[in-house]
């Protein structure tokens, strides 16, 4: 059955069942806790939770000062707005001050549909991650989702995270789901195993690089998946592997095509195992408007494009 489960439903069960125990962990909100799916948070712990309203940059302001107090501070905001109306204060009060928020982007890439680019952020991987001390995080699906809020409430420094607004279907499973933090996931193939191309992908658009991988295969080329959700650090070692058992590589994101995945790992690629590369992302224009699918399919950003882009790619090579 299809998942009915959006990543943002998985952040507010793992805070929940942490708040159980840890009454320093706090949620906050900019009138978005509906669509954060974080209103559960609220009705079961008021004393841990901050409804700012409509200002993104008291949102990040009273998270990061909550988080100097020695909370676990988490806010939520649309990504669209919190990677740039506060933008600032992720600079300063979290980053450059070194408190422990985690900034969560909720509704991320294209994921509000006809709301069109002023709610769309194609920006956010590229801003955040240029950010010095900012962590960048865009998981794949809920179990991803839920293990990466397991151990952001482990640790004591700042990042940034992305889900998008609606049910993806499954990458892992509950019992099935290899998790290291900052460390990319092998979905298709391994480190030392040689493909025609690898592929790197991240959030989204991992469940499309594995569909894609498995329609590759029954036409005889090999493709290793890897699931890099953590941008920033970029698993270097990962990359590496991946792209010297290689022909090819090829990412793909729900991007704008600078200054996100495809540049950090062409950055990677091309210092320490040259190959022939090519980055899937959004355009740098308007997207269009429609649906998450509709516009991955109209991109080339779902599994039939990024396998057709896969076998120009290695025609090339």
């Amino acid at each position: 059955m299809p998942n009915k489960i959006a990543n943002r439903k998985a952040i507010c069960d793992v805070l929940m069942d942490a708040a159980k125990t840890d009454r320093d962990v706090v949620v906050l909100c900019s009138d978005s806790r509906g669509s954060a799916s974080l209103a559960p948070f609220f009705d079961a712990y008021p004393e841990q939770s901050v409804e700012v309203g409509i200002a993104e940059q008291d949102l990040v302001g009273i998270a990061a000062g909550l988080a100097a107090c020695g909370k676990k501070a988490f806010a939520a905001s649309p990504a669209s707005f919190v990677s740039t109306r506060s933008y600032e204060q992720a600079k300063v009060d979290c980053a450059y001050s070194d408190t422990n928020v985690t900034l969560i982007g909720i509704s991320g890439g294209v994921s509000y549909g006809a709301l069109g680019m002023s709610h769309h952020s194609a920006q956010d991987l590229a801003a955040m991650s240029a950010i010095p001390n900012m962590r960048v995080y865009v998981p794949s699906d809920r179990f991803q989702t839920a293990e990466l809020i397991r151990a952001l409430l482990k640790d004591d420094k700042c990042a940034y995270l992305r889900v998008g607004r609606n049910p993806v279907e499954d990458v892992y499973t509950e019992d099935d789901c290899p998790f290291e933090l900052n460390r990319a996931t092998w979905v298709r193939g391994g480190a030392e195993k040689d493909v025609d191309i690898a592929i790197i992908a991240c959030g989204e658009l991992v469940r499309g690089a594995v569909d894609a991988a498995d329609a590759l295969a029954e036409k005889g080329i090999r493709a290793s998946v890897l699931d890099m959700y953590c941008i920033k650090p970029l698993d270097a070692e990962a990359v590496v592997a991946a792209a010297s058992h290689a022909k090819v590589v090829l990412t793909a994101e729900e991007a704008a095509p600078q200054g996100g995945l495809g540049s950090q790992v062409a950055q990677v690629v091309g210092e320490r195992c040259p190959r022939l590369l090519k980055n899937l992302a959004l355009p740098d224009a308007p997207v269009i408007t429609g649906t998450s699918p509709e516009v991955f399919a109209y991109y080339g950003l779902d599994a039939a494009g990024i396998a057709k882009s896969a076998e120009e790619l290695l025609a090339r090579a």
